[in-house]
Order: C-alpha cells, then structure tokens, then sequence
C-alpha cells in the first residue's frame, strides 16, 4: 500500500532511515560523548537483531517468561451498550508485570547482557516501565537504576513498592514539575556519567536513535499477533484500532501490525482539564516542531521555547512531546490523533471495569474512552483497543480523588 508516497510494503526498512529520521523527525541531538554511545548500541542492536541465537532466545523469554501471545477479549457487554460496534481489547495488562512495557525491556535487558554491560538505567512515569525493566534486570542479573518524579512516586506507590522489592534503586527527582519530563533529564545526566559500564533503556519511542526504532521493534510483537487472532477471531481485520499516545511504545506496536492494512489508525492523547497549555499533555494536538532528549519531534513549548509544563491524570502520558515516528505517521496523515479528557477517561476506568471485570490502566482508559464514543457514530463495524496496562497501580489514587461510581 502506498499512502502519501510512503510504500507501506518496504516501510519498516525504509523508516527511520541511517541516520534515525522518520522524514524530518528523529535523529540524534546529543554530545559526542553520547552520541558514541548511541553509535555503539546502533551497531550492537544492528549486529544481533538478525542473530539466530538472539531472536530464539527472546522468542523463548516471551513464552516461557512474559506469558506470550497475550489475548484479544471480545467486550461484548460494553459494545452492547454503546450500539451495533463490537470492541475488543488487546490483553496486554496481562503481559507479566501488567502491562506492554516488558516488551522492550526484555529486549533491551538482552541487548545489555549481549553488550556486556553490568547495569541498565530508566526513567519511569506510570511506573510499568520501572517495574519493567527491574523484573528484566532480576532476570539477567543487571543492576538498575530508575528514576522517578517525585509527583510520580507518590501517586504510583503500589509500582515504586514492585521496583524496590525486585530489587531495583529507585532515584526520587524533586526539581521542576518532579514528573516524568524531570525523570528523562535525570537519568539521562545520570547515564551520561555511566555508559561505559551501562545501557540506557529508553521506556518509549523517543529519545535519539536508535531508540525509536529499537523500541518499536520489540513492540511490534503486540502488533503482529493482533492481527493474526483478530483475523482468525472474527475473519477479517478490524475497521479501526486504537491506542493511548505519550511517548507512544504501546501505540507504535500495535500499528506495527496494521499500517499496511485498509484499517483506520487512532493514537489518542491526553486533553488532560482542557485546551489551556499546562492542563494538558497533547504535544501532537497542539504543539510543534522542537528539539528534547535528544530527538526532533512535535512538543509543547512555553513563551521561551522550552519544554512546557504538562498534566495527565495518567503519570505515564504526561510527556511534553512524541516519538518521532507519531510525529511522521500524523505528518503524512496514516495515523490520525486525538485527545480524551480526564472525565471521559475515568468514565471509561469505570465502565470497563464494570461491565467486562477488567480493571484498566489510566493510560489505557484513554483508549478505551476514545473507542467508546467512536462506537455511539460509527453505526456498525469492529474496533480492536490496545488495553496496554492493567490498573491495579491506579486504584488508590483513582478512588481518592474520583471516589466509586
């Protein structure tokens, strides 16, 4: 399929291209000591991600380990309520550790042990990633280090207990908004003192390259199974397929297995209280093109050009910025984005889990609240939802400051 001059037939060679962009957007913005670093992971990642002996090991890792293929759910009882549109959910809350952030992790904790590092680094929002990415380190037998705002630390604190008890170090960052973007810059400087004996692991589709690429690789895995169970489920693909939007992982591999197909793409974002700039963490809707963490891409920016400030009810969306390869797939319009706000997001944390028994992550309620109003308009058809993360994380903090419905 071709779609605005991109051949979808060769996109995955295509793009990014050698030197990290999705057209104008990617590439590595960074200091020559990083970018040797970043140089050395390309080319590690670039010799082992056609290995015989490195795919058969993490093929067995997500069998054996992460519980893979995960399923796709008919959610028959919320469809029924909404009209004629069946919706079904990608199960990834029920990945290990809860949620699609394992993906890469497993992938990227791999690659270290391949590099012959001793320790990984993370930021984390929500807290998966951290989670993550210390249940990988457990596994191989890394350190790990993981940095987390201080905002973040005390909403997610069922997650920071899971990082400490897998026997992570979690670094609480208390300056500026103390959340995820403060996070980034944290490990980042923290990383730029340790790459010698360390790995980044980037928890989404952003940063320099090869990042972007790299993490949607090891997320593609969602992508390509979704297809082959919807296909043998129900006959045929699903009219549209939504996923949240932050950084973007869990949306880059789901339409992974689907950009090459006459479906309808949905990234959602988050609207947050509103449209003013600090109520909400929508770069894609409302910001432009800027330079952060190393790759160029659409963020929000303040009356200085600086990062602005952001706010989700979701800790692992509220990112001033996008992957790279969102910002492409908006640009040349494959993928449409939007936003969901804080209500319709907690509506439909309580709708899910009332009606099908799945209690979902804030970041996935996102999702879900967008695949809810599609279905009253579209009239008929299927939706195929990435439910990215389960909620077990949320609930304190969703009942303290939205009580039960």
């Amino acid at each position: 399929m071709v779609f605005n001059n991109v051949d979808f037939d060769t996109y995955f060679k295509d793009y990014p291209n050698k030197d990290g962009f999705f057209g104008k957007y990617g590439g590595v913005y960074v200091d020559d000591k990083l970018k040797a670093a970043m140089k050395e992971i390309t080319e590690a990642y670039f010799s082992i991600c056609q290995s015989r002996k490195f795919i058969a090991e993490l093929r067995r890792i997500r069998t054996e380990f992460q519980g893979r293929p995960t399923p796709i759910t008919h959610l028959e009882r919320l469809s029924n309520s909404l009209g004629n549109v069946q919706i079904y959910a990608k199960r990834e809350d029920l990945n290990h550790s809860g949620a699609h952030k394992l993906n890469h992790c497993m992938g990227e904790a791999l690659l270290a042990k391949y590099m012959g590092k001793k320790k990984v680094i993370a930021e984390t929002g929500a807290g998966q990633h951290g989670v993550a990415l210390a249940t990988a380190a457990a596994y191989f037998g890394l350190e790990c280090d993981i940095y987390m705002g201080a905002v973040d630390i005390k909403k997610q604190a069922p997650n920071v207990a899971r990082m400490k008890i897998l026997g992570a170090n979690v670094v609480e960052v208390t300056h500026g908004l103390a959340t995820l973007k403060e996070a980034v810059d944290a490990a980042f400087e923290a990383y730029s003192k340790e790459y010698e004996n360390c790995i980044y692991c980037i928890g989404s589709v952003l940063g320099p390259h090869p990042f972007p690429m790299m993490v949607r690789d090891f997320q593609s895995v969602v992508g390509i199974e979704a297809r082959e169970q919807f296909m043998d489920m129900t006959g045929h693909l699903p009219d549209a397929i939504v996923a949240c939007v932050g950084g973007g992982s869990n949306a880059a591999g789901l339409f992974a297995g689907f950009l090459n197909d006459p479906v309808d793409i949905y990234g959602i974002e988050p609207l947050g209280r509103g449209p003013k700039l600090g109520d909400h963490a929508a770069s894609l809707k409302f910001g432009t093109e800027g330079i952060m963490h190393g790759f160029n891409s659409i963020m929000l920016k303040d009356k200085n050009g600086d990062p602005a400030p952001v706010y989700s009810v979701a800790s692992g969306l509220d990112y001033p910025s996008s992957g790279p390869e969102h910002a492409f797939l908006q640009e040349i319009g494959r993928v449409k984005y939007d936003v969901i706000d804080d209500e319709e997001t907690i509506d439909a944390f309580y709708k899910l889990s009332r009606l099908e028994g799945i209690i979902p992550a804030i970041e996935s309620s996102h999702a879900v609240a967008y695949a809810m109003k599609m279905a009253k308009t579209m009239g008929h058809g299927s939706i195929l939802v990435n439910l990215s993360g389960r909620g077990d994380k949320d609930m304190d903090y969703v009942i303290e400051h939205y009580g039960i419905r």
